[in-house]
């Protein structure tokens, strides 16, 4: 072999060597890009779940304190009647 020759045969197989690695480098990487979006996919299912059962405990609180001040006025109203009923009695 000339030296021309070993210099293409060394040439070509560094290009070979360069070019697997690279096929690896790229296949590793849409692998870990596949397993990160499905993480988080999955974080935001979590997310989401977590967020719509908050929701649904602040509508019940709120819907609490509507109706404790309605509460207090019949509590008022009641205290009065008894009362009053107490002072007819006494």
């Amino acid at each position: 072999m000339t030296t021309v020759a070993a210099a293409l045969i060394s040439a070509i197989s560094s290009i070979t060597v360069g070019v697997l690695t690279l096929m690896g480098v790229v296949i590793t990487n849409s692998r870990v890009n596949r397993d990160i979006e499905q993480k988080i996919t999955v974080a935001q299912a979590v997310t989401d779940t977590k967020l719509a059962e908050l929701t649904r405990e602040v509508r019940e609180h709120n819907q609490m304190v509507k109706r404790v001040p309605v509460v207090e006025e019949q509590m008022k109203v009641v205290n009065h009647r008894i009362a009053d009923i107490e002072n007819i009695l006494n």
